[in-house]
């Protein structure tokens, strides 16, 4: 592993905790949001995250005996729509939104979980933060060992 690496590692990994939290605020700000641009409400974004791999497949099999160190680093994959939880079923005939019934269908999100998910991601950030300070006091205590 190179010097470097750690760094990259750990700010692979506050971006993608970043972006995350970026999300998290995007379905806390549109938790009362009936009606999308498609005209549908607001559906519970989530974010999905995966090991990153910076090398080729032939770099791999070419260094096999040397390299010892897959994926350096987190990536996200992707921003998924949460399909999975149901949408909220509200009864408010006088609202603009509501069906023939007087129901009006509110986003999926919970504050509650979001909040959770926030403090998880901001967690993990500070991790990573702290990861990178102390991988830089490494560094930094090994260039002035150089120095003497």
């Amino acid at each position: 592993m190179g010097m470097f690496t750690s760094f990259d590692i750990n700010a692979s990994g506050m971006t993608a905790e970043r972006y995350r939290m970026d999300i998290i605020s995007e379905n806390v700000a549109n938790a009362n949001t009936t009606r999308t641009e498609d005209g549908t409400p607001y559906r519970r974004k989530v974010v999905v995250f995966e090991e990153k791999n910076s090398q080729t497949p032939f770099h791999q099999v070419l260094n096999k005996a040397t390299d010892r160190y897959s994926g350096n680093g987190v990536k996200v994959t992707g921003v998924y729509e949460d399909e999975w939880t149901e949408m909220n079923m509200v009864y408010d005939p006088s609202h603009p939104d509501a069906d023939e019934n007087g129901y009006v269908t509110y986003p999926n999100v919970n504050t509650i979980t979001e909040m959770t998910n926030l403090i998880d991601a901001s967690r993990a950030y500070e991790a990573n933060s702290t990861a990178f300070t102390a991988s830089k006091n490494i560094a930094t205590k090994g260039l002035d060992m150089l120095n003497m």
